[in-house]
């Protein structure tokens, strides 16, 4: 639709407003409800919007510990500016119309700490360097016959799963609360997300959804709006949706894994791929995924950014925990999948459901061409079982160790900026305060009576 076509369309709408959000460092979408006069008062310019969204955590308790803002500055709105290009219809709110918007400083530069415009530079960079990107997210995520308030009032615990068992791939599953499974596939597509596959996991309750490939902004955009659109279709059907990536010990986590593929800037060849190449990766791809294999310590909190996220990347967990790729392989942390000229690509399976989209898809992107500019040599293949592979080394273990990684790393740096490394890894670091002061219930158990 074109800019006139927009406007025209939120004039004429009967609900005269528009629905508005941002996210933050969480990939959290923030945002409001504007009338049509305050829409059409700052589409071409842009609006205050509280800086806050990126002084607290996804509990609004706000940092002690981060520059940008906080008490010290007294919270002052920043300017945000409403990106057209993402205008959607909501089909279960009346096709009320839906934007986006993005952060800039008051000299009109990008925010540093705006997730949306980090992914905006790696962009940059890519099309720089002659590549257009091809990128899509996955997720799993639980499903409980419950509300916001009765999770609440059971503490999170023995909460009713939307069905029962360890059924992956069941079509009789699929049957069961068939409303909301067909409202997911059908409304996310109204809502320009579509959706390429839709099953059941393994898990009691659990789905699977791969989101139609695109480019990296618009599946970014995609990404998020699936994670927050999902819950509210499921509240539309007395269901809660939980993208934790990792519920329980005794249950699998629930990931978010990146596909993504480079392009000649017209979009017409596949860079990944090389018939004449073993295995059909081109040398591109190798550097591609040594990039990724050499950042990863580097820039693990942008893939694993929570406490619970460490709790997922355990062994025998379908999720990775050594530094290894290998060719169509579930148990490394980069899943080469070189196949026809059109569907060659690489799959990062470290990423977490829980994750921020704009910065998982900026970290694999931005570490894969560092691999390229450096023209890094790709380590063999694993084979086998690629939990028992540690001679290239394992990931951190826990969100403090990775991030003092990422606070302290040259290449993080180099590759996000010095204000962006120091936000983020700042809001992580609060974070692992927060944890590190509460008692858990395994503590409670294990220590009360005995110690």
């Amino acid at each position: 639709m074109t800019t006139k076509q927009i406007i025209d369309y939120v004039k004429q709408h009967p609900s005269q407003k528009v629905k508005l959000a941002i996210t933050d460092v969480d990939g959290v979408l923030r945002g409001k409800y504007i009338s049509l006069e305050k829409f059409l008062s700052v589409v071409e310019g842009s609006l205050g919007f509280c800086d806050v969204v990126f002084g607290w955590d996804s509990s609004d308790v706000a940092y002690d510990n981060t520059a940008y803002t906080g008490w010290h500055t007294g919270y002052p709105d920043a300017k945000a500016c409403i990106d057209l290009n993402t205008f959607r219809k909501i089909p279960w709110e009346n096709d009320v119309p839906f934007f986006l918007a993005e952060f800039f400083t008051d000299d009109d530069k990008p925010l540093p700490v705006c997730p949306r415009q980090l992914l905006r530079k790696v962009i940059a960079d890519a099309d720089k360097a002659g590549y257009s990107i091809i990128i899509s997210q996955e997720f799993e995520w639980f499903n409980f016959q419950e509300t916001p308030q009765s999770a609440s009032d059971k503490g999170y615990r023995n909460l009713q799963p939307l069905t029962p068992g360890m059924f992956g791939y069941s079509l009789l599953r699929s049957t069961l609360r068939n409303d909301y499974f067909t409202a997911l596939f059908d409304d996310m597509k109204k809502f320009d997300v579509p959706i390429e596959g839709l099953h059941t996991e393994t898990g009691p309750g659990v789905y699977e959804a791969a989101i139609t490939y695109g480019k990296p902004l618009e599946g970014a955009d995609r990404a998020v709006l699936f994670k927050s659109g999902v819950r509210e279709i499921a509240y539309k059907h007395g269901i809660i949706a939980t993208f934790m990536a990792k519920i329980s010990e005794n249950l699998p986590g629930c990931s978010g894994h990146v596909h993504q593929s480079l392009w000649d800037k017209a979009g017409k060849k596949n860079l990944f791929y090389d018939e004449k190449s073993k295995n059909n990766m081109s040398d591109l791809m190798k550097n591609y995924v040594a990039g990724q294999l050499y950042c990863l310590p580097h820039l693990l909190p942008m893939f694993a950014p929570n406490i619970n996220s460490y709790k997922r990347l355990v062994e025998g967990a379908w999720a990775p925990t050594t530094l290894t790729w290998g060719l169509d392989n579930r148990t490394v942390a980069l899943r080469a999948l070189p196949g026809s000229s059109k569907s060659t690509r690489l799959e990062t399976r470290v990423v977490g459901s829980d994750t921020n989209p704009y910065l998982a898809f900026a970290a694999s992107i931005a570490s894969g061409l560092y691999g390229i500019k450096n023209k890094l040599k790709l380590q063999p293949a694993t084979t086998g079982n690629g939990y028992r592979d540690t001679s290239h080394g394992t990931l951190p273990r826990n969100l403090w160790d990775a991030t003092q990684a990422m606070k302290e790393s040259k290449v993080a740096k180099a590759l996000f900026g010095e204000k962006f490394v120091e936000h983020f890894t700042q809001t992580r670091e609060w974070e692992w305060r927060q944890f590190q002061r509460v008692v858990t219930d395994w503590e409670t158990k294990r220590y009360w009576e005995i110690i």
